[in-house]
């Protein structure tokens, strides 16, 4: 099953869920910096959206609270936000890594880290 787009609220929550583990509605929404602090109904039903999705469950209830679990991983989630950006450059790559490039935010060390993985997924395949 392909993985879902996910919202920047359902991202935050997912965020919550993968940092602190399974956790009630009312403990996700308290994560949330106070002045920006959503609704307990809105949390509520995001998580339930998320269920749907499949990239969230019900565990266990305890008392009222039902507890919630992240079923997606965070690295599924984070290739698919990269597959949709790099689609909106038809697919390719140079123009995203020059920004990266141009703002600072690509660095040596990381294009050597990149390198390494280029060479053992070729190793790989040669196979």
């Amino acid at each position: 099953m392909a993985t879902p787009r996910l919202t920047p609220l359902e991202l935050q929550i997912m965020d919550v869920l993968w940092t602190s583990g399974p956790s009630a509605v009312r403990e996700v929404q308290e994560r949330f910096p106070e002045d920006s602090r959503p609704a307990y109904t809105t949390v509520q039903t995001v998580m339930y959206r998320l269920e749907t999705k499949k990239v969230a469950r019900r565990t266990r209830k305890i008392g009222n609270a039902h507890i919630f679990e992240a079923v997606a991983s965070r690295t599924q989630i984070q290739r698919r936000l990269v597959d949709d950006l790099l689609g909106l450059f038809g697919g390719r790559t140079q123009p995203m890594m020059a920004h990266l490039v141009q703002t600072g935010q690509l660095t040596l060390d990381d294009v050597r880290e990149t390198e390494q993985l280029l060479h053992q997924l070729q190793e790989k395949e040669e196979r």
